[in-house]
């Protein structure tokens, strides 16, 4: 029986591609109609941190994996206490945090061509008001739990910054610069308990209101030409994390080659091709 924590549309495919393979599935999530508990063997209605319920997944699974970023790391490090456990809680712990993710990408991608969006740390009214005139405009974006374009304000000059910061609820933030870029795109790479990983063609993304509307494989020229140096970077960022599983990494194709922008400890949704 494998177990993945998060009964969301990911975590459905999950579950039907281990039935393929034969295996008995088990979905922790507290919806009780959530997509993946309701194909699969087992559903433990309950949050995430319940203890209880982190039992009976442990005592059901062979192994447990991860359909979102958003688990919390301290419920995946209880399960790894007495059952192999990938991504671990530690890489998403990562993932889950963008100031973090953007320090691990710079520490230790270290290829000729790729960048990393400019940023500040934000955690005081103080510091908001020191960033360089160089990340305006920008983008102020929450640390965590961000994604489809929630979590996040453009702003255009200082006097903005305040209230967008209210608005985010003053919660530790980055402010990132806006990046010139012609397209998106993305690298899935997945990663063995061995190290051994493999790496999908390049996936160009077109966003609408912030929500990725489609992808395209293959991609434009332009991202193809920049794909094989994501490509490396990416292996080299699971690498780091000695990651076990589906990584996505998103770039923008910039002027100068691809810069990171962040990253995903999952199957992301501009992978659904892959299947």
């Amino acid at each position: 029986t494998l177990g993945v924590m998060g009964g969301g549309q990911l975590g459905r495919m999950f579950v039907h591609a281990a039935q393929r393979l034969g295996y008995f599935t088990a979905v922790l999530d507290p919806d009780a109609d959530s997509p993946a508990g309701r194909v699969s063997h087992h559903h433990i209605q309950t949050g995430y941190s319940d203890a209880t319920g982190l039992a009976q997944l442990a005592s059901l699974c062979a192994a447990v994996t991860t359909e979102f970023e958003n688990v919390p790391a301290d419920a995946l490090q209880a399960l790894a206490a007495t059952r192999p456990v990938a991504p671990n809680a530690a890489c998403v712990a990562v993932a889950q945090n963008r100031t973090q993710e953007k320090a691990h990408f710079t520490a230790c991608a270290g290829i000729s061509g790729v960048t990393c969006a400019p940023y500040a740390v934000i955690e005081t009214s103080a510091q908001l008001h020191a960033v360089p005139a160089d990340l305006l405009p920008g983008i102020l974006k929450t640390t965590r739990m961000g994604y489809d374009g929630k979590g996040q304000v453009r702003i255009a000059t200082r006097d903005e910054a305040d209230a967008a910061w209210r608005q985010l609820g003053g919660e530790p933030a980055i402010l990132e610069g806006v990046v010139a870029f012609e397209r998106e795109f993305s690298i899935l790479v997945a990663r063995a308990f061995d190290g051994a990983s493999v790496v999908w063609a390049a996936s160009e993304n077109v966003h609408v209101d912030a929500i990725l509307a489609s992808s395209i494989v293959p991609a434009d020229v332009s991202i193809a030409a920049q794909a094989d140096t994501a490509r490396t970077a990416a292996i080299r960022v699971a690498d780091a994390l000695d990651y076990v599983g589906v990584l996505t990494l998103e770039f923008f194709a910039g002027p100068e080659g691809p810069v990171f922008n962040e990253m995903a400890p999952r199957v992301h949704n501009s992978g659904h091709w892959t299947i």
